[in-house]
């Protein structure tokens, strides 16, 4: 059964990725958006999350703003993912067309002049953060890679890896291949990106976001230290339906006068970029991921 389930999954992805290859991104861009203002009709649970968590993050705006806000995020988040499945069947010819980057013209330059410069990039779920499989296109020198979860359905899994692949970024799971990942980092021109902005768990470091203190991802401070990288915040913003802009954020040090800066000092800067990145289009981040969790109690 769990077999024939896989493969049901599986046959309804295809058609799915089939039709939104023939739709027109704008067009699918409004289909999202229709997708999106139903769901938070329908999904009370995430509605709450999302509402609860911009109310007090932008309590300035009132309860009605912060409402609308959050109806609004849902609307983007169905345009985002509806596009996703689109973008992520596209060529470089056509991510051209939908897709600017700035600022990568930076590593170009570091990458010239160190042969044997790395990178890691503190992204987020923000706009189609899946673009950023593609970030090569704005620094050719780098070979990009990144880490995902593999999903329980594998012929599922296996199928977007096959879309992802086009893109040319190395794809390493988190659970499974951190072997064959330490060993990417020990070449030469890797540029990493690694998400930062969900809870952590009780693995993270504690420290406020938005002044509530949460679990927050060490990874891209610890990576950068591990494997003397330089790095950088980027975040993927919208422009209009269906067109996307990633920018390169600035650079944050991971050594001050000739010492390394401390985990939490890194993970700070990254915080403060993240949420600079947040107040700039509050609907393009992920408000209904439970962000805030408490701390868990210890057993005794």
């Amino acid at each position: 059964m769990p077999a024939l389930v896989d493969t049901l999954i599986y046959i309804i992805a295809c058609v799915i990725i089939w039709l939104t290859s023939v739709i027109p991104i704008k067009c699918l861009a409004w289909v999202g958006r229709q997708m999106g203002g139903l769901a938070w009709h329908i999904d009370r649970r995430h509605r709450l999350v999302a509402t609860r968590n911009i109310e007090a993050v932008f309590p300035e705006l009132g309860p009605e703003g912060c409402l609308n806000l959050a109806k609004k995020n849902f609307q983007r988040l169905g345009e985002t993912y509806a596009c996703i499945l689109k973008t992520g069947g596209m060529n470089a010819k056509q991510i051209n067309k939908v897709l600017t980057i700035e600022g990568y013209e930076r590593i170009e330059e570091i990458m010239m002049h160190d042969p044997k410069a790395n990178i890691i990039l503190a992204i987020g779920h923000y706009g189609n953060f899946e673009l950023f499989s593609w970030i090569s296109l704005g620094a050719p020198s780098a070979q990009i890679a990144t880490t995902y979860r593999a999903l329980r359905q594998t012929k599922l899994n296996k199928l977007l890896l096959e879309l992802r692949a086009a893109s040319g970024c190395l794809y390493f799971e988190r659970r499974t291949e951190g072997a064959q990942l330490k060993e990417t980092m020990k070449r030469s021109h890797i540029m990493l990106g690694l998400l930062a902005d969900q809870n952590a768990g009780e693995g993270g470091l504690w420290l406020p976001v938005f002044g509530r203190e949460t679990s927050v991802s060490t990874a891209p401070a610890v990576f950068a230290q591990r494997y003397q990288c330089r790095l950088f915040p980027s975040a993927c913003f919208r422009t209009s339906a269906g067109r996307w802009k990633i920018e390169l954020g600035e650079e944050i040090p991971v050594r001050e006068n000739g010492q390394r800066r401390s985990t939490e000092d890194i993970t700070r800067d990254i915080i403060e970029a993240q949420e600079q990145t947040i107040r700039r289009d509050p609907a393009n981040w992920f408000w209904v991921h439970n962000r805030w969790k408490p701390r868990q109690a210890k057993n005794r």
